[in-house]
C-alpha cells in the first residue's frame, strides 16, 4: 500500500472534534462523510457528546476499539499536539488537520505545527494540512467526502490539488456546471508534510487519474528537485498531463536589482521557469484550467499540428481559423480525394475547403458525413466542430454522430456548441462521453493548441550534451580575489576575464585613467574603438552618457574621454570614477542578453535569455530556466522567445550562430554552479554573428555576494 492510501482510501475514519451543532465545521464534515455514502467505518470523537447524528461518540480516539486508518482533527491548536500523540499511540496511518491557527499565524502556531511535523515523521504518519479543506474520493470503492464542502463531485479522471481551501468549494461547483468529474480532490493548506510533489507522484501512479490540476500559491520544495521529479511524470509513454494556476503572476521583480536580469527575475519568472522545464502547462485563469483539463481528459494527443474546422456558420468559422493560427496550429490542406468526397455530401453552396462550411441548415447526417470524411484525411491531425443553433439544427443528433465517430478515431475532436439552452442536450451528451465541448470557438481552438504543445513536449528532441572544457580554477581564484578586496560589483574588464574562463569570446580592452593613456591603448588595440565609463555606481552606462562608439583617431579619443568623464560626473556627482574602458570594436551581430539571478531563499540560480540591448526591459522578451541547464534546455530557451525569427534570418538578415548561444548558456550555468556567490550577472549585449562565426561579449556586469 502507498502511504497516501490511508488519506484517499481509508477503511476507517475518526473525526476528532465532531460537533453536535449544525453549521460548525466539525458537524458538517461528519455529516458530509455520512451523506457521501462512505464505504468504511466512521467514528465521531468528542468528550462532551454521547452521539452525533445518531452515531455513538467516543471521548478519545484511544477508546475506539477498532483500528483507525485516518484521523481528522477539527480542534483548536492548543490541543493538537496531545491529540496527535494519541493518534500515534492508536497507530493511525494518516492525519488531516482541518483547523487553522498554525504556521500561517506564526509564533506559537508555527511551533505547534513544527512539533506535529516532527512527531509524525518519527511515527511515519502522513499529515495533510493544517488549515485545509480536506479530501474527496468519489470512487465507488471508497466514496469519501472528508471535507467541509457539501458537494460530492461525480467520478471522473481528473485529480485536483489546491493550496487554498476556500477555492476548492468554488472549483467543485464550477466542475459540476462544466460536467466534469474527479478521481481525487484534496486541499493541502500549510503543507506540514504532504505537498504537491507527493501528490503528483501519487496521482501519476493512480490508474483512475488521467489529468492533474493544481492551484499553487508557493512551492516549498527545491526547484531543481521539483523539476527533475515532475519531468518524469509529464514525459514518456506513461505521461500524465499536469495543469497549474499560480497566484501572484503580477509580482514585480527585485526593486534593488543591479542588473536587467535581477530586475526581471521576480518570483513569477521563477515559476514560469519551473513549469516550463518540468512540462507543466501554466494556465492564466480557473476557466482556462478547466478548458485544458477537459481536452486532456479525452486522452487523445494529436500527432501533428494540422487542424480541420467544420462549421455551419461563417463568422464563428473565421474566429476559429484566426484562433487556430494564433494558438500555434496550422489549417490542414485537405486532399483532392477528401474534397471530392465532400462534394458528394454537401450542397453546392457549401465551402469544400478548410474551414468546411456545411451551411446553416445542416442536418445530423450532413455533419456526420463531413466529419467522417475530414477526419479520415491523412493530412488532418485533429478536428474542431462548430455548431450554432438554427431552427432546423439537431444538436442532440449531431452530438450522437460525433460520439459515434470519436469512438473509432485516435484523432482529437473538439466541439464548440454555441449557445446555452438550445444546445444543452447535445452538450450534456458530449460531456458524458468525454468529448471536449466549449461555448466559444476561441476556447476550443486554444484547447487544441495546448494539445499540440503536449505533443511537442512528449516528442521533443534530446540532442547529446556539449563536451565543453572550462578553466574553473582560474575563475574561482579571480572571484575569491575580488571578494577579498570587498569588491562586489565588477567592472567590464574584471567580468570579461571571468567569462573567458567559461568559453565566452570577449574583446580586447584596457582601462585608461587619463586621456593620454586612452590614446595609447586605442592605438595598441586598433581604431575604431568603443569607450565606456567605469564606475561601480553607474551600471547602466548608456543612461549616463557614458558610452561613445567609434572614435577613429587620437583627437576623437581625447574628446570622447573628456565627454564621458563630464557626463558621468553630471549623472552622479558622488560616483567613484575609475576611468574609461577602451575596447575593441566588435563585428556586427544580433543583440541578445544572457543573465543570471540568485533565486529567493538562496535556492540556486535562474538563467535568463532574450533579446538584448537597450530595449530589454521595455519589451521584456526574455525567458528563464533554473540552473543547471544543458544543451537541450538552452535550445528550447532560445526558441521560446518572440524574437527567435530574428536569429533565423528574418527578412534577409543572416542566420545567427545559435549553437554559439547554446554553448554560452551552458557555460553560464556551469559558472554559477561552480561559484554560487555570484548574485547577478548580465551579458548585454552579446553580439551574435552569422552562423559559424560565434558570438562576442560587448558588455558584462557581475555582482557578487559577500
Amino acid at each position: 500500500m502507498h502511504s497516501l492510501d490511508a488519506v484517499f482510501a481509508p477503511k476507517s475514519i475518526a473525526v476528532i472534534g465532531a460537533s453536535t451543532s449544525k453549521g460548525k465545521v466539525g458537524h458538517d464534515i461528519f455529516l458530509n462523510i455520512l451523506r457521501g455514502d462512505y464505504k468504511g467505518t466512521l467514528y465521531p470523537v468528542n468528550p462532551k457528546a454521547k452521539s452525533i447524528l445518531s452515531v455513538k461518540c467516543y471521548k478519545k480516539i484511544l477508546q475506539i476499539p477498532d483500528p483507525i486508518d485516518l484521523a481528522m482533527l477539527i480542534i483548536p491548536p492548543k490541543f493538537a499536539i496531545q491529540t496527535v500523540q494519541e493518534c500515534i499511540e492508536k497507530q493511525v496511518k494518516g492525519i488531516i488537520i482541518i483547523s487553522a491557527g498554525f504556521k500561517e499565524v506564526g509564533g506559537e502556531g508555527l511551533e505547534i505545527e513544527n512539533e506535529i511535523k516532527r512527531l509524525c515523521k518519527e511515527a511515519k504518519i502522513r499529515v495533510v494540512g493544517p488549515n485545509c479543506l480536506g479530501v474527496i474520493n468519489p470512487s465507488s470503492n471508497t466514496s469519501v467526502n472528508a471535507s467541509f464542502s457539501a458537494r460530492m463531485p461525480k467520478k471522473g479522471n481528473i485529480s485536483f490539488i489546491s493550496q487554498s481551501g476556500a477555492l476548492c468549494t468554488a472549483v467543485l461547483d464550477f466542475a459540476a456546471y462544466r460536467g466534469l468529474g474527479f478521481s481525487k480532490f484534496i486541499s493541502i493548506g500549510n503543507k506540514a508534510d504532504v505537498d504537491e510533489l507527493d501528490l503528483l507522484k501519487y496521482y501519476h501512479d493512480d490508474p483512475d487519474t488521467n489529468v492533474i490540476m493544481i492551484y499553487m500559491e508557493e512551492l516549498q520544495r527545491n526547484g531543481a528537485e521539483f523539476i527533475r521529479e515532475v519531468k518524469k511524470i509529464t514525459s514518456g509513454d506513461n505521461s500524465t498531463p499536469v495543469l497549474a494556476i499560480k497566484s501572484g503572476r503580477s509580482a514585480q521583480g527585485a526593486a534593488a536589482a543591479a542588473s536587467h536580469t535581477g530586475s526581471l527575475a521576480g518570483s513569477d519568472a521563477l515559476y514560469d521557469a519551473i513549469f516550463a522545464e518540468s512540462g507543466i502547462v501554466r494556465c492564466d485563469s480557473v476557466n482556462q484550467l478547466f478548458d485544458f483539463a477537459e481536452v486532456f481528459s479525452a486522452k487523445k494527443i494529436p500527432s501533428n499540428d494540422r487542424i480541420a474546422i467544420v462549421t455551419n456558420a461563417g463568422g464563428p468559422g473565421i474566429i476559429a481559423t484566426d484562433m487556430t493560427v494564433s494558438s500555434g496550429l496550422r489549417l490542414a490542406k485537405l486532399s483532392d480525394e477528401t474534397v471530392e468526397e465532400l462534394h458528394r455530401h454537401l450542397p453546392a453552396t457549401a465551402n469544400f475547403h478548410n474551414p468546411v462550411d456545411v451551411i446553416g441548415d445542416a442536418t445530423r447526417e450532413r455533419y456526420e458525413n463531413t466529419l467522417a470524411t475530414v477526419i479520415s484525411d491523412k493530412g488532418v491531425d485533429g478536428v474542431l466542430i462548430i455548431l450554432t443553433p438554427q431552427s432546423m439544427t439537431d444538436a442532440i443528433g449531431t452530438a450522437e454522430a460525433i460520439v459515434s465517430i470519436s469512438i473509432h478515431s485516435k484523432k482529437p475532436i473538439v466541439c464548440c456548441f454555441m449557445g446555452v439552452f438550445d444546445v444543452s442536450e447535445g452538450v450534456e451528451l458530449l460531456q458524458e462521453n468525454h468529448i471536449p465541448v466549449y461555448t466559444f470557438p476561441e476556447n476550443a481552438a486554444r484547447a487544441l493548441g495546448v494539445l499540440n504543445l503536449a505533443h511537442r513536449w512528449l516528442n521533443r528532441k534530446r540532442l547529446p550534451e556539449y563536451k565543453l572544457e572550462f578553466d574553473s580554477t582560474k575563475a574561482a581564484k579571480l572571484i575569491k580575489g575580488f571578494q577579498g578586496e570587498n569588491k562586489l560589483i565588477l567592472d567590464e574588464k574584471e567580468g570579461s576575464d571571468i567569462l573567458k574562463c567559461y568559453g565566452f569570446s570577449t574583446l580586447a580592452m584596457e582601462i585608461a585613467d587619463n586621456e593620454n593613456k586612452a590614446v595609447e591603448i586605442a592605438e595598441k588595440i586598433g581604431y575604431p574603438v568603443v569607450m565606456k565609463i567605469i564606475s561601480p555606481q553607474i551600471l547602466h552606462k548608456s543612461d549616463a552618457g557614458g558610452v561613445i562608439v567609434g572614435p577613429k583617431n587620437k583627437t576623437e579619443v581625447k574628446k570622447a574621454y573628456k565627454s564621458i568623464m563630464a557626463n558621468a560626473k553630471a549623472y552622479n556627482e558622488g560616483a567613484i570614477l575609475h576611468g574609461v574602458l577602451i575596447q575593441q570594436m566588435a563585428q556586427k551581430g544580433e543583440e541578445v542578453i544572457l543573465g543570471v539571478s540568485r533565486n529567493p531563499n538562496d535556492d540556486g540560480h535562474s538563467i535568463m535569455f532574450g533579446l538584448g540591448g537597450i530595449f530589454v526591459e521595455l519589451f521584456k522578451d526574455v525567458v528563464f530556466r533554473l540552473a543547471p541547464i544543458g544543451r537541450n534546455d538552452a535550445r528550447r530557451m532560445i526558441k521560446s522567445i518572440k524574437g527567435y525569427p530574428m536569429l533565423k534570418g528574418f527578412r534577409g538578415r543572416p542566420v545567427a550562430d545559435i549553437e554559439a548561444i547554446e554553448k554560452m548558456l551552458v557555460g553560464l550555468s556551469h559558472l554559477v554552479g561552480d561559484n554560487p556567490c555570484i548574485k547577478e550577472l548580465d551579458v548585454n549585449p552579446l553580439l551574435v554573428h552569422e552562423k559559424g562565426k560565434g558570438a562576442t561579449v560587448a558588455d558584462v556586469v557581475i555582482t557578487l555576494s559577500k
